[in-house]
């Protein structure tokens, strides 16, 4: 039986793609467990410097796979949130890599909340985002009432959490929700484009640009100056830096090993 997430690293792309496609990529606890252990993975190995997440065949991830809830012996909501989707979605904020969603198809609940807590979200023309939760009485989890109004204002983002409504790749990149929509014809080709393109980048300068996102969601503009200054600061004192000030003055491509 194929793992229920496939795992390679090509060109210090750490490609993770959720696989059970006959199940629009819903999770389980097994696929989410594991997706834990691969983001782990990617957090340690110097081999990787950026990420790149989709999903396999029709779709990116349907969200939870609604036979586990209802199986008695499952895990139960009293453990689902806690133990498979709340430690996948700090485990990517906290992820000193930038982390690529390649959303391929429909991603709807929690899959919708995986792909929009990512750094840089790249939808299929034909990809759609869904707040599914209030269809089966829920609210939206994996972040969704925290990530979805600070893309998209509190309006759109309570209307869609209410209303359930389907959104569409172009109008999720139109309303900001996501960065940009993909021809579908080789969408994992252009979409792995720009994640290699990140790998070659000061990938240590990358980590303090996503530090200091995480800390504007509930900084202070004075707070947020002040943590600037000593991100900057770190920046400043990389071999990155060096190399980039160097190859400027040399007018020539700099070579970033990430140091």
């Amino acid at each position: 039986m194929d793992a229920s997430v496939l795992f390679s690293i090509e060109d210090q792309v750490a490609c993770i793609t959720l696989n059970r496609p006959a199940k629009l990529n819903s999770f389980n606890r097994e696929m989410a467990l594991l997706l834990q252990q691969l983001l782990h993975t990617c957090h340690t190995s110097p081999e990787v410097r950026c990420v790149h997440i989709t999903g396999a065949g029709k779709g990116f991830s349907a969200g939870q796979d609604l036979a586990e809830v209802t199986d008695p012996d499952g895990p139960g909501m009293q453990r689902i949130l806690s133990e498979h989707y709340n430690p996948v979605i700090l485990q990517i904020r906290r992820l000193g890599k930038p982390v690529v969603a390649a959303v391929n198809g429909v991603a709807a609940g929690a899959g919708a909340n995986i792909a929009l807590c990512c750094d840089i979200v790249l939808a299929a023309e034909n990809a759609s985002f869904i707040q599914a939760f209030s269809k089966i009485g829920l609210i939206p989890d994996s972040g969704g009432t925290f990530f979805l109004p600070r893309l998209i204002g509190w309006q759109k983002a309570s209307a869609l959490a209410m209303l359930g409504d389907k959104v569409s790749a172009a109008e999720a990149a139109q309303m900001g929700m996501i960065y940009k929509t993909l021809p579908e014809e080789n969408f994992t080709a252009q979409t792995m484009a720009i994640a290699k393109q990140l790998a070659t980048m000061p990938t240590h300068a990358l980590a303090l640009i996503k530090q200091a996102m995480n800390s504007s969601l509930s900084n202070t503009l004075e707070t947020q100056l002040h943590q600037e200054d000593q991100l900057q600061q770190q920046a400043a004192r990389t071999a990155d830096f060096k190399e980039g000030i160097q190859a400027f003055m040399e007018k020539r491509t700099p070579v970033f090993t990430g140091s």
